[in-house]
């Protein structure tokens, strides 16, 4: 089993590179070799021959659903807009670079969200966004151990408890899991 996290987002716009910043957290950090970070920013097409290989996709991104700054989401990827039209900062979502690599099977991708508490110019996240950063590890690594553990494959990682985002009747719905 081959997990990829990618860190996406704008480090010029503060909060919006919170994805970026959590990435280079994570490289810092013994992971298994199986388990690859990536710093996208907003290169996805980039990150292509990874996304080729792997079997579960962790995304880390800034997120705006309305609660306080610093709020870390798990959202499944289905459960995300997807825009009609690109006009993404960040080049191409990630459904159309899904397809671009040519997978013959549907990875199993999760974004992780941050609800930003600005995005304006500059390289520095906000105080709120750089105090979530271990409460969004920790998200990552329970996601990795949580896949893994599916597929009867151990990986010793720390869990942690965050809310679930997903959409229901129109509105947003947040739980403990």
């Amino acid at each position: 089993m081959r997990t990829l996290i990618l860190g996406i987002g704008n480090l010029l716009l503060s909060d919006e590179g919170v994805g970026v910043h959590a990435a280079c957290v994570l490289q810092q950090e013994n992971l298994p070799s199986n388990i690859i970070t990536l710093e996208v920013g907003t290169a996805f097409l980039d990150a292509l021959p990874e996304i080729e290989l792997a079997d579960q996709i962790i995304i880390i991104d800034a997120m705006k659903a309305d609660h306080a700054p610093g709020t870390v989401y798990r959202v499944p990827l289905s459960d995300c807009v997807m825009p009609e039209y690109t006009a993404s900062l960040h080049g191409f979502d990630l459904s159309r670079v899904m397809f671009l690599a040519g997978r013959t099977s549907q990875a199993d991708v999760i974004v992780i969200g941050v609800e930003p508490a600005r995005i304006e110019w500059g390289t520095e996240l906000s105080p709120e966004i750089r105090n979530a950063i271990p409460a969004v590890i920790k998200t990552v690594k329970a996601e990795i151990i949580k896949y893994h553990s599916i597929h009867k494959e151990h990986i010793a990682l720390p869990e942690t408890d965050v809310k679930y985002i997903n959409k229901s009747a129109g509105r947003v719905v947040t739980r403990e899991i």
